[in-house]
């Protein structure tokens, strides 16, 4: 993922920064505690898309 890219795209829900997550492919906002999935390369930055973190699931 483009750096610069990531630096427009925030949360659609706290308006927070996202945090890029390689291994499995997902933009992660630590505030709300959700996962935003990228799919063939486009960020899936929709409510409904987002996977709520698991309690003690580590952050990186």
């Amino acid at each position: 993922m483009d750096a610069k890219f990531l630096d427009i795209l925030v949360c659609p829900l706290c308006k927070g920064p996202l945090v890029f997550d390689k291994a499995k492919q997902e933009l992660v906002c630590k505030g709300d505690r959700l996962a935003y999935p990228i799919k063939d390369g486009i960020p899936m930055m929709l409510e409904a898309e987002a996977r709520e973190l698991a309690p003690g699931e580590e952050i990186k």
